[in-house]
């Protein structure tokens, strides 16, 4: 699924009836540029098929299930049959449970970096915080938010780390956070200009129309848009009906990640309401620290902890 090609997105229309009716019926285009590949819920399918079959393999299920006998078909094959299914459970019992854990750290008391509430970029910052709005049937916390100003351009970058991600999460060795990055450009009269938002590998740019920032948040994968956007604009093939279908498709991936944390057990409702984001979220009260850096990772690994998605810090 590693798309190498530029995406172009033409047209997008923002509705801000959303968020207040300061942008209505204007028209704005997107642009996406294509960041990292989105090959991992193919690696995740890859993985297990392999881990499986070479768990299967198990001599010793295979040895005790030969050497049983009984007098009667049905009697020997059912014989046969509980060794290999003590082994499939095994396996995935085990896999299940070396599942990575968020383990977010305590919210530091004194960030090195970190501007006070009363410096004009933090208050800056704080003024041009995006508004949320989740799909009302969102499980995952929002736990962290650090705002990063860059030190030469005006752009703010709202780094989010949300408890977890609904798909991939029991896999071994994985990120067990979720963690998703959006920028907020501003002019001289430091009114928000543009917003650009990480869109599952691509970075999406539209106009903004200097009146308040509106993104709304998938459920589940908490890819972000600019609040009403045309669907019907995103690059294929990430589009919404796309990760609708996966989440339907994935389902046995959401029951094994819920072993190992709390999460939702499906997506049991339709595509109208997965497209529905009603539930708002306003990131002014929810960031934690607010630094002036162009490379903000020593302090999201204060923050987040040693193991985040360490996504593209600036557009």
């Amino acid at each position: 699924m590693c798309v190498r090609r530029r995406w172009n997105l033409a047209g997008s229309t923002l509705d801000r009836s959303g968020a207040g009716g300061t942008a209505e019926g204007r028209s704005t285009a997107i642009v996406a540029d294509e960041k990292k590949c989105l090959s991992r819920v193919v690696r995740i399918r890859t993985w297990l098929a392999h881990e499986l079959s070479s768990v299967l393999q198990c001599g010793t299920a295979r040895w005790v299930s030969h050497r049983v006998t009984f007098d009667g078909y049905p009697l020997k094959r059912k014989a046969i049959q509980i060794p290999e299914r003590i082994c499939i459970g095994s396996a995935l019992a085990l896999v299940t449970a070396c599942g990575p854990h968020a383990n977010i750290p305590l919210r530091p008391a004194n960030l090195p970096g970190a501007l006070a509430p009363t410096d004009g970029g933090a208050m800056l910052a704080r003024r041009l915080a995006p508004v949320l709005y989740l799909q009302r049937d969102e499980t995952f916390p929002l736990e962290r938010v650090v705002a990063v100003l860059h030190p030469t351009r005006r752009v703010i970058a709202y780094h989010l780390l949300w408890r977890d991600d609904v798909h991939g999460s029991w896999i071994p060795f994985t990120v067990p956070t979720d963690e998703e990055v959006l920028w907020v450009g501003y002019d001289t009269t430091y009114a928000p200009t543009d917003v650009w938002t990480y869109w599952h590998g691509q970075t999406l740019h539209t106009s903004w129309p200097k009146s308040q920032v509106a993104i709304d948040v998938q459920w589940g994968k908490h890819g972000n848009l600019p609040r009403n956007v045309k669907q019907s604009d995103l690059p294929k093939p990430r589009t919404l009906n796309f990760f609708y279908a996966m989440a339907i498709a994935g389902e046995p991936d959401i029951l094994l990640g819920d072993l190992t944390r709390k999460g939702p057990l499906c997506f049991c409702h339709s595509y109208r309401r997965y497209r529905q984001f009603t539930r708002p979220i306003t990131l002014r009260e929810r960031i934690d620290a607010v630094v002036r850096t162009e490379d903000p990772r020593p302090v999201l690994t204060e923050v987040f902890g040693s193991k985040y998605s360490n996504k593209d810090p600036w557009p």
